[in-house]
This record gives structure tokens, C-alpha cells and sequence, in this order.
């Protein structure tokens, strides 16, 4: 399936007037306070968030998993999914797959069906936290970091083998997320187990393309329950310097502990010029994998606050890369990630709108009320009429999830692809 110009255009019809008014009084409200209101859309407009392939089904628990009717079961169908988004919200231009549960079987073809959506393909992951069919070592105990040579040395050509699937598909990204770790004190010895996963980082870094990125992940618990090998960005910011200049740290929204503060470890990683990237979502209680915005608003804000801050004043950090992360259990995952890629746009257009300059006055006068003063009135402007212009002006629709329900996306793909297709990778 796909969704024309025209069958947008025809949905954006009728919320046109609205979106004129609530623009023009936003525009000139911005305008008069020295905003470049046209700088700000242009911006929105060129940020361009990937779409994981395993994000495109319902997601699951340990207790179980409910279908949601109609789930791409291929990647050809997958793409296609993307697409359906791109073309609706115009900012979710790239896909990141996940190896060995997304392999081309035709990369021409695939490439060529990404390029018909406009769609990129943006860094490639691995997958050593579970075993591979016809795989001859198991990672029960670990990946890169267990104290079996053969294990790690399948779990480092795993990764090569990852990368040149990237290079045919023209990503410039590698993922690293391990789920190694121990569950019970004394099951792993911490120092062997750190000091493997840097040796076979290293592996595996020397086949990095010079225009490539490796991107290293943390999270601080789960699957295991007593400690993980790369458990904060201390760790993460260890291994990459470890590994050399193309190396980074990702950030994974809701691999923190409560109340970690987020927003500081960005701005300490940019500073060092080591920040790669962003996996969004959200949450309550642990790593939720919740709608983007859904739970805490206020500090996604904050977070954007740091990146716009360090992409105008941290040259040596590179361009980051931008993804969603989220699992849908209850809701149309279609629906949850145009709501997560509103949330994104939002938080964004919001940090353009903080005045740097007269925020760094303030804190260096200390005027603790002037600064939250400034933070906050960036925070209470509603945004929604930019957002609304630039998916305009792009071709996009005015109110996705509205043009989504009017164009009845669901019930065609659930037409097309039948009742029970299960997203391949859940």
C-alpha cells in the first residue's frame, strides 16, 4: 500500500482554515519575540528520525504477545510500512534493520523499494543476544565478553558479517547492544568479562569502513539481573575511546536507572565529542519501551535542550543518528510511532525556541529563577502549527494520525497481508 499527495491533500483540506490561524498567530508571536520562524521550520523539516524493522509489529512481555491484525511479515512489507509513515509525517525518512532477522534476499530490489519511498537506510544491528539457528556456539553466558574463545570469535564474525550487509544496503552505522552480563554474584568474573568485550570490540572495529560509525550501547539491567558488561555510558564512553575515532556512545532512553539524568550525560558526551546517537522511547519503571513523550514529556524536552545546544556549539561531535525504540503491546504500532515522531518533533521545536544567549547570561549572573524562566516559556509554547507547516510544505499531512484513521491504512493492510502476518523478529 501507499499514500499519494493527493489523498493527503485531500485529507488536509479540511483542518487547512484551523492550521492557518493557530500558524499565523504562532508565526508572528515568534517573529516579534526575534525568532526565525522559517530557520525553525526548515530544521523540522530536515530532521529525519529511522524506524527500527522489529518496531513495525506488536511488541510483547515475558507473559505473552497479542497480534496486532495486518503486521508486515517481510521486509519488503516492512519498508513498505515506513513508508506509509514517511509519507504521512515526512520525518521518519530511514530504516534500521536488525540482523539476521532482516536479510535482503534481493538487495537490488531492496534498495530500489527504499528508493521509491525515499527511504534510506540508516545503521545496521546485531544480534548475539540470542542463538541463531544451525549456530554452533550459544550465547547463554555472554557474547563478545564470554570466557569461551569460540563463542566470542562467532559473536565477532557475526558483526563483520553485519556490517557487509550494511555496506550492499549503504548504511554507515553498526549497532553494539549486549545483553551480556550475570544474573547471581560471583557467576562472572567482571574484569575478564570487560576486558573480552573491549578485545573483541576491537575485532571488530578494524572492519569498520573509514566512513562508518560503531556505535555502543548500554543498559544497566535486563535480561540479566545482577550486573551487565556495558551497563552505563561511562563504560560505553571507555569502550569507544577504546576503540578509536569512528567509535561512539548511544544513548537508549530508557536504558537508565530512575531519575538518571539524561539530559547531563548528553552534554558531557558531546563535549568529548562521543555522543552517536539516540534510540527514543519512554518510560515509567524501567526499560518500558514506551510511546516517545508518553510518560515524561518535560525531560525529553530538556534532553533536546543539550542537543541543539551542543549542535551549535560542539563541532567535534559528529552528526548523530536519530531512531526509535518503543514496543507496541496495546496500541497499532503504525499509530504509536506517529505519535513518538510527533512527540521527537515537538520536544525539538521546543529546544530551538530556549534563547541561548540570555540563558547563559543568566546562569552566569546566577539568576536561578531568570534561567528556569527562560527554559520554561520554550517548554509551555505549543509548537503543534510549525510542525503542521513543515510536514506541509513537504507534502505531508497536517494531523497524521487523523489522516491515517480517514485513509483507513489498517483495514487495507489488513486486506492485503490477512489477519494473523506476525512481524518477523518478535
Amino acid at each position: 500500500m501507499k499514500i499519494t499527495e493527493n489523498q493527503i491533500a485531500h485529507v488536509n483540506k479540511v483542518s487547512l482554515s484551523v492550521h492557518k490561524t493557530s500558524y499565523d498567530y504562532i508565526s508572528n508571536t515568534l517573529s516579534e519575540k526575534g525568532h526565525n520562524v522559517k530557520g525553525i521550520i526548515d530544521k523540522l523539516a530536515n530532521f529525519q528520525v529511522a524506524i527500527p524493522s522489529w518496531a513495525l509489529g506488536a511488541g510483547g512481555t515475558r507473559f505473552g504477545r497479542f497480534s496486532f491484525y495486518g503486521e508486515p511479515s517481510n521486509l519488503e512489507q516492512k519498508l513498505e510500512d515506513v513508508g506509509l509513515l514517511h509519507a504521512l509525517t515526512q520525518t521518519a525518512g530511514a530504516i534500521s534493520l536488525h540482523i539476521p532477522w532482516d536479510v535482503p534476499e534481493d538487495y537490488s530490489a531492496i534498495k530500489e523499494l527504499a528508493s521509491s519511498l525515499d527511504l534510506k537506510f540508516d545503521a545496521v544491528n546485531s544480534n548475539t543476544f540470542q542463538d541463531q539457528k544451525n549456530a554452533k556456539e550459544s550465547y547463554k553466558y555472554g557474547s563478545l565478553s564470554n570466557s569461551s574463545q569460540g563463542v566470542r570469535e562467532q559473536a565477532i564474525a557475526h558483526n563483520i558479517n553485519v556490517i557487509k550487509i550494511g555496506k550492499k544496503l549503504g548504511s554507515k552505522a553498526l549497532t553494539v547492544w549486549l545483553a551480556d552480563g550475570s544474573t547471581f554474584p560471583g557467576q562472572s568474573n567482571f574484569q575478564s568479562a570487560l576486558s573480552n568485550t573491549e578485545n573483541s570490540l576491537k575485532e571488530i572495529y578494524k572492519n569498520i569502513p573509514d566512513d562508518w560509525k560503531l556505535l555502543i550501547e548500554y543498559k544497566p539491567y535486563e535480561p540479566n539481573f545482577y550486573s551487565t558488561v556495558i551497563q552505563d555510558w561511562g563504560t560505553s564512553f571507555m569502550l569507544a575511546n577504546a576503540c578509536g575515532d569512528k567509535a561512539f556512545t548511544l544513548v537508549d532512553l530508557g536504558h537508565h536507572l530512575p531519575n538518571t539524568n539524561i539530559e547531563q550525560i548528553v552534554s558531557t558526551l558531546m563535549l568529548k565529542g562521543k555522543l552517536g546517537g539516540f534510540h527514543f522511547n519512554d518510560s515509567k519503571y524501567g526499560d518500558d519501551d514506551l510511546t516517545v513523550g508518553s510518560i515524561k514529556p518535560y525531560a525529553l524536552f530538556l534532553i533536546f535542550n543539550e542537543l541543539v545546544y551542543g549542535m551549535e556549539n560542539n563541532p567535534q561531535n559528529p552528526d548523530l543518528a536519530w531512531m526509535i525504540d518503543a514496543s507496541h503491546n496495546i496500541k497499532d504500532p503504525l499509530e504509536d510511532l506517529i505519535q513518538s515522531l510527533e512527540a521527537i518533533q515537538e520536544a525539538y521545536a521546543k529546544a530551538l525556541l530556549v534563547d541561548q544567549k540570555s540563558l547563559r547570561t543568566a546562569q552566569q549572573e546566577h539568576d536561578v529563577v531568570r534561567c528556569q524562566e527562560i527554559i520554561q516559556e520554550a517548554y509551555r509554547t505549543d509548537v503543534r502549527p510549525l510542525l503542521e507547516k513543515a510536514r506541509l510544505e513537504k507534502g505531508g499531512a497536517l494531523h497524521p494520525i487523523t489522516a491515517f484513521r480517514a485513509l483507513k491504512v489498517r483495514n487495507q493492510l489488513l486486506k492485503e497481508r490477512g489477519k494473523h502476518t506476525q512481524a518477523t523478529g518478535l
